[in-house]
């Protein structure tokens, strides 16, 4: 007989036709007559209870039906009595697949921190929690993709090995094939690199943005969605240092285009959550945020502040003066922290905000400069609980001004001249941004720790599973 999945099986209503189902044991209970068998395949966060008459079926056999045992049940499909579901199944025959010793298997009916299933990566699909968070990626991934998609983007695969480093931060992950045990140095003393794989220094990617860009330039309109590395020695429940990345560039778009496409963009992806993940949802809101829900409705209904980073600034220290106590000083200048942006998000305005128009000195090389020579077209979508969770902006398109701030920024020339070239042939107006995919999922599930939305987080000395 054909397997019905059990998010499937759970919909019907033709009671008295024989099912097949498979999955994992989550408990199991009863007398010495009957046992009841709750049963999950990882289709939905709900089980469907599986009946057992044990006159009908061999005793013996299913001392083996334990916690996460693999089994495949064939019965009828009948209306339950019980409190919870609709449906139950009436076992005529259990196959049992894989047995779970209860001595040494280690997701038990107890409760489990989150930190311990961190230890146990490679089981923490099955639980819960976990099986509920990577449903949800999952769905936010197809939101992505239709999005973009419905709005005439094309997916662009920007590369994962680079020899640029798109922030000028430094912090990458560098890929060799050098005998690291024997390098060979030039005169200077220097790591002699002309026996290397590609002859030069090449690292993984921090973002494919400038990539993204030259696209943009041909294709009008892009997306990357892909993995993305940092070596940045961050232990915080904020950072990883292997993440994925969605960045969108488009051509003729300036900065008023591009803070709308951002607003679009998240309020489309968390309407899909809601549309399509409410049971999942509602279980990580009863478990982990009781105001998961509530909050997920608060930025798809309302629009978003728009506010100059210096209006902003006036309102914090306005909030100051008032008593209001940060942690972390504020004044213009300064680069803003979570508990400012979130201040401006659930204090003041009540409202998601776009924050624009940041001074240069604490932004990246590529950003527009402003006319007034202080400040340029950057823009940070900022949340509530998160802070920010878009950073993006209207590009340079001006060939000489973006040639003299990436020089004032130690960018060298000799790494970026084919991003130059976008603008001395042909350029235009364009603009883009970058969501952390992760960022996104801390917020669309309630999750307080990035390691708990990723299936395999890879942190500073944890590279295991």
């Amino acid at each position: 007989m054909q397997r019905t999945k059990i998010v499937d099986v759970l919909k019907r209503t033709d009671y008295g036709v024989d099912v097949n189902i498979k999955g994992w044991v989550r408990t199991r209970r009863g007398n010495k007559n009957v046992s009841f068998i709750a049963l999950n395949d990882g289709s939905t966060i709900h089980n469907i209870q599986i009946v057992v008459d044990l006159a009908k079926l061999d005793e013996e056999k299913l001392k083996t039906v334990t916690t996460g045992a693999c089994i495949s049940v064939t019965g009828k499909l009948v209306e339950s009595q019980g409190k919870g579901q609709t449906v139950e199944i009436q076992a005529d025959d259990i196959l049992i697949y894989g047995g779970a010793d209860p001595e040494t298997y280690p997701l038990q009916k107890k409760g489990h921190s989150l930190e311990f299933l961190r230890e146990i990566a490679h089981l923490r699909p099955r639980t819960n929690t976990f099986g509920a968070v990577f449903r949800v990626r999952h769905h936010m991934a197809i939101a992505i993709h239709k999005f973009f998609h419905d709005r005439g983007f094309f997916y662009f695969h920007t590369p994962l090995i680079t020899a640029s480093d798109a922030e000028g931060a430094g912090q990458m992950f560098q890929v060799t094939t050098l005998d690291l045990e024997n390098i060979k140095l030039t005169e200077e003393g220097k790591v002699d690199y002309s026996d290397d794989f590609f002859g030069k220094p090449a690292n993984l990617t921090v973002s494919g943005q400038l990539e993204g860009e030259l696209a943009a330039m041909a294709l009008g309109a892009i997306y990357t969605f892909g993995p993305t590395f940092r070596a940045e020695n961050s232990n915080t429940p904020r950072h990883l240092s292997e993440f994925w990345m969605i960045e969108p560039e488009v051509a003729f778009n300036e900065i008023e285009e591009n803070m709308q496409l951002a607003q679009d963009f998240i309020q489309y992806c968390i309407q899909w959550a809601l549309d399509n993940c409410m049971d999942d949802l509602k279980f990580l809101s009863e478990m982990y945020d009781k105001e998961l829900i509530e909050r997920l409705r608060f930025v798809v209904d309302n629009d978003f502040v728009r506010l100059p980073y210096t209006e902003g600034i006036k309102i914090l220290e306005e909030a100051v003066s008032k008593g209001y106590k940060f942690e972390y000083p504020v004044g213009w200048g300064t680069d803003l922290q979570s508990e400012h942006e979130r201040y401006l998000v659930e204090q003041h305005f009540k409202k998601p905000v776009i924050l624009t128009d940041y001074p240069q000195e604490i932004k990246a090389f590529y950003m527009k400069q402003n006319d007034d020579g202080k400040t340029v077209r950057a823009m940070d979508v900022l949340f509530p609980k998160i802070g920010e969770i878009i950073g993006g902006s209207q590009r340079e398109e001006n060939f000489e001004k973006l040639r003299t701030r990436a020089a004032s920024m130690g960018v060298p020339e000799k790494d970026i001249w084919w991003y130059l070239d976008t603008r001395r042939f042909g350029t235009a107006p364009h603009s883009g941004f970058g969501l952390g995919f992760e960022r996104l999922l801390l917020f669309v599930t309630g999750m307080t720790n990035i390691r708990d939305v990723i299936p395999f987080p890879r942190t500073p000395k944890n590279a295991d599973f």
